[in-house]
């Protein structure tokens, strides 16, 4: 009998083979998945605890119904666990009639009109969010909103909690990172207010980008996050431009361009150094001023080169489940004399120009998928780590010291570097 093996290919053999010929092995829509431990988070990579139920509350003041069957809903009421949402999930089951005929559809504007009129204060707004269930039947989820609204005298919003669309063009995490800004009205203008999009939680204190745009002569830095109410969130329409700082937040930014006219800059997570100087300066350069780093950037400069001369080949296995690209985050720590043997990652357009540096420094590098079934077999014994980078990493890796890196608040810049290896140098 064939000995099973999880499947892998190393940095070298998939940058040789190109982005258009990926192997099967490493693509979801060839296999059936695995559900790996990439569900331990819960919700997706990197956002722990932040599906679109939670999500579509980012909303201040906001509620949610949720329209789905029971097995649907049931796992909802573990968030009401987490604080400050035990108030604001509210339900309308469906039973087999309902999925059959559609019958449910009737009865949704008057189980928003009675979460608004049993709610005190009313809210904001409604989030309805709706399943698979609703996607195979093709409901019209827009009409049915406009519909409540008008019952019911608020704002109402669909959240489209579809699984089948994870790989489409419009994924659920791109779809309610859009509809959260919906209610925002156009407004005149503030030169010295500016908007950071892309997560659900704020970045850390820290970060030196509130320093660097404070810097610029901006006195507003909004965050729906760090919104205290509904006012203070309608007030995001006054920016005079958005930094997008989450590629999922794309089509949000193009929406809040198109309807309010505010322009955007997008900015993407380094954890390389250089790479994050360089964006500092593109940033100003886009700004038409001058940005000056360098004391962050000499603080991460000392950092790292401790950090190098302590760790000298420090073997480390990188997952996905942490709050990095984890082939760049490999590619990073590869340049800062760590050994990364494997990597557990979802191969994109967006990523494959670090596998193909990688391919060069790192060559042997592994790199697994955690959607591929073979990973049922995979066998740590195989690659020693030293450490281990997100949590399905240290679930591979049960003995080695693990970094979760998966909190909500938020790295970014050179502030986000330090942090992540002074953890790193905690955990040894």
């Amino acid at each position: 009998m064939k000995e099973q093996k999880a499947y892998y290919i190393s940095a070298k053999e998939l940058a040789e083979r190109g982005l258009a010929n990926i192997p099967d092995e490493l693509q979801s829509s060839k296999h059936l998945i695995y559900s790996s431990p990439a569900t331990l988070s819960f919700n997706s990579p990197g956002a722990q605890g932040f599906g679109v139920k939670r999500a579509g509350l980012a909303v201040p003041g906001s509620v949610m119904l949720l329209v789905a069957p029971g097995c649907c809903g049931r796992n909802t009421t573990m968030l009401a666990e987490l604080g400050n949402y035990a108030d604001r999930f509210y339900y309308l089951l469906q039973d087999d009639t309902d999925i059959i005929t559609g019958r449910h559809l009737k009865r949704i504007p008057k189980a928003v009109k009675e979460v608004v009129d049993f709610h005190d204060p009313k809210p904001s707004c409604v989030m309805i969010c709706i399943t698979c269930v609703d996607a195979l039947l093709g409901t019209d989820m827009e009409r049915v909103c406009r519909k409540a609204s008008e019952y019911a005298g608020v704002p109402v919003l669909p959240c489209y909690m579809y699984a089948l669309t994870r790989e489409g063009r419009v994924p659920p995490m791109t779809a309610v990172r859009k509809t959260v800004y919906e209610l925002l009205e156009k407004r005149p203008k503030k030169s010295t207010t500016v908007n950071i999009l892309g997560q659900f939680a704020p970045y850390m204190d820290g970060c030196e980008l509130y320093d660097i745009l404070r810097s610029l002569g901006v006195k507003k830095i909004n965050e729906i996050s760090r919104c205290k109410d509904f006012e203070e969130y309608l007030g995001m329409a006054e920016a005079n431009f958005n930094l997008v700082l989450n590629p999922e937040t794309r089509l949000a930014a193009e929406d809040i361009a198109k309807r309010l006219e505010i322009p955007s800059i997008e900015l993407t997570r380094q954890y390389r150094i250089d790479k994050i100087h360089k964006q500092y300066q593109l940033l100003g350069g886009a700004l038409g001023v001058q940005i000056d780093d360098a004391v962050y950037y000499e603080e991460a400069m000392a950092t790292v080169a401790g950090f190098a001369e302590r760790r000298k080949d420090l073997r480390a296995a990188i997952g996905e489940c942490c709050n990095a690209d984890p082939f760049e985050l490999a590619l990073a720590l590869t340049e800062y004399g760590c050994e990364v043997t494997e990597i557990y990652g979802t191969v994109s357009g967006e990523n494959f120009a670090y596998i193909k540096r990688l391919a060069e420094v790192s060559p042997e590098t592994r790199i697994y998928t955690n959607l591929e079934p073979t990973m049922l077999y995979y066998d740590c014994s195989e690659c020693k780590a030293d450490i281990t980078i997100g949590k399905d990493a240290g679930y591979y890796h049960p003995d080695a010291p693990n970094v979760a890196w998966n909190q909500e608040v938020q790295p970014f810049g050179y502030h986000g570097l330090v942090s992540l290896l002074k953890e790193i140098e905690d955990r040894l």
